[in-house]
């Protein structure tokens, strides 16, 4: 490794010019030139803008955090689908849904829901029985009707749960996991069971 050298003394800058520092090592000599305006600018803006951040988002609280975020939409959604419910249960009445529950195409929708969601509960014949052992939900498939015999009746029952809270089990409310139009077609598929009124 070569010694530390004395450089030839720089010329005084004129113009644009490098101007270099005087230390030389291995022959290498260092510019001193004073860094662009447009580079200063950038990195002070950086530190400025990094500290007004930092003093709204933790000590103002002007922005909102992910989980907040996440939470507003979620409500978001909750409201969507309460306005799509209450928008279906104005125009959804018993006549409608006997008229589902003899429609092949509504009553096979309505199937693959009740197998995705009911059957765990109400055995896949509805008779709440698997294999001769009794499971958790009542038989939907007899004619004992133990809060209504109507569509509209099973519909409230899927959407809301059971109105008997006093029970040790408990069909949960499933609106918040089905869409109303969902829940209209499992209750058509469980109607189709049973005999539509005489019009």
């Amino acid at each position: 490794m070569s010694e530390p050298t004395t450089p030839a003394p720089n010329p005084t800058p004129t113009g644009d010019e490098p101007v270099l520092r005087p230390h030389v090592f291995d022959g290498i000599q260092e510019f001193d030139q004073r860094l662009p305006n447009w580079w200063l600018m950038t990195f002070y803006f950086a530190i400025a803008w990094f500290v007004l951040y930092w003093t709204l988002y933790y000590q103002g609280g002007f922005f909102s955090s992910d989980h907040e975020r996440i939470t507003q939409q979620l409500e978001a959604i909750k409201d969507i689908k309460n306005k799509e419910l209450e928008k279906m249960l104005s125009t959804l009445d018993n006549k409608v849904l006997w008229t589902w529950s003899q429609d092949p195409a509504i009553k096979a929708e309505g199937q693959a829901v009740y197998s995705r969601i009911c059957a765990a509960c109400h055995a896949p014949d509805l008779s709440a029985k698997l294999n001769g052992a009794p499971l958790p939900g009542l038989p939907l498939n007899d004619e004992v009707w133990k809060y209504g015999n109507q569509p509209m009746d099973v519909f409230r029952m899927v959407s809301k749960g059971s109105p008997d809270k006093t029970q040790p089990i408990q069909m949960p409310p499933w609106e918040a996991v089905l869409s109303p139009s969902d829940i209209a077609k499992v209750s058509a598929f469980v109607m189709s069971h049973h005999p539509a009124p005489a019009q």
